[in-house]
């Protein structure tokens, strides 16, 4: 199936952050979705790996700019990481694009995966203390909005406003 590309229109960061997102791996309530793509990731450290590789050209035919794609790729990588580094299988991205009921665009970021696993990848632990929580900050700075919910899976979510 090949995607639809549309004319994304100008947004503010300030608009999307007041949209509600609900936590079963779906689009913010308040918006529609344009276009979306589901990837099942394996539960390995090629996981960010094989997203970026799956997301790249999605973002390239919905129309993001090469800036604007980066970005989206560097929070998924983050997400997907933290999935693999901490918590159980399945792992799954969700992309979205969103239209908010006020007319601005966004790229919707959805991790699923099985919950906390209890206790940390022998990759994760083999690092410094220093060397670990910059993710967070990474997707903090460049999202307009984040949330995490737990239900039977954890969702981790990012939302990008696009130009």
């Amino acid at each position: 199936m090949t995607p639809t590309s549309t004319a994304l229109p100008a947004a503010s960061a300030h608009s999307l952050a007041s949209v509600p997102h609900p936590p079963l791996g779906s689009p913010p309530a308040a918006a529609q979705s344009a276009q979306h793509r589901q990837y099942e990731l394996p539960h390995h450290l090629t996981a960010a790996a094989v997203a970026r590789r799956k997301a790249r050209p999605d973002l390239s035919a919905w129309g993001l700019d090469e800036d604007t794609a980066y970005d989206a790729l560097l929070v998924l990588t983050e997400l997907v990481t933290n999935a693999v580094e901490h918590a159980l299988p399945p792992v799954a991205l969700h992309l979205w694009t969103i239209t908010t009921a006020d007319g601005h665009t966004g790229l919707h970021i959805d991790v699923t995966d099985g919950g906390p696993a209890p206790e940390d990848s022998p990759w994760a632990t083999s690092y410094t203390a220093d060397e670990h929580g910059r993710g967070r900050h990474i997707i903090t700075s460049l999202a307009s909005h984040t949330s995490t919910h737990h239900t039977d899976t954890t969702h981790h979510s990012a939302t990008l406003a696009l130009p």
